[in-house]
């Protein structure tokens, strides 16, 4: 039996959506799914922390768009440029999922759209799925 609920799809604006053909986050039936999410330009400076809490930030307001919010989240997969900043990218996940505890996998990449980006974040989450 196939899923024949309505997808929503959710942009955050960024203009490489369009020039990829991409969407932020794509919901359909109870799930959402999240695309590898980067901290946005003004970043460049930025350690590997706050660039995770940007790219967090931005993965907050598609969920909400899709109608879901952080406690839904099932599965987030961290990308980091170095792994030596991994304790940095955890502090912020943790911030944000430590009650949650989502299924996560977190791998060090060669590289990624910036040559500035240190982690890039996407996320699975089911909606209405989770109760504390």
């Amino acid at each position: 039996m196939t899923d024949q609920s309505p997808r929503q799809l959710i942009s955050s604006g960024g203009a490489f959506e369009t020039v990829y053909g991409y969407s932020r986050a794509v919901a359909q039936g109870g799930w959402v799914h999240v695309s590898g999410t980067c901290a946005p330009a003004g970043h460049e400076k930025s350690d590997c922390y706050t660039q995770a809490k940007a790219a967090l930030d931005i993965i907050g307001r598609a969920l909400e768009g899709a109608g879901a919010s952080f406690a839904d989240t099932v599965r987030t997969t961290v990308f980091l440029r170095d792994i030596n900043d991994a304790e940095e990218v955890a502090r912020a996940h943790a911030e944000v999922f430590g009650t949650v505890r989502p299924a996560s996998t977190l791998v060090q990449v060669v590289s990624m759209m910036r040559p500035w980006q240190k982690v890039e974040i996407e996320l699975t989450a089911q909606r209405g799925g989770y109760s504390a």
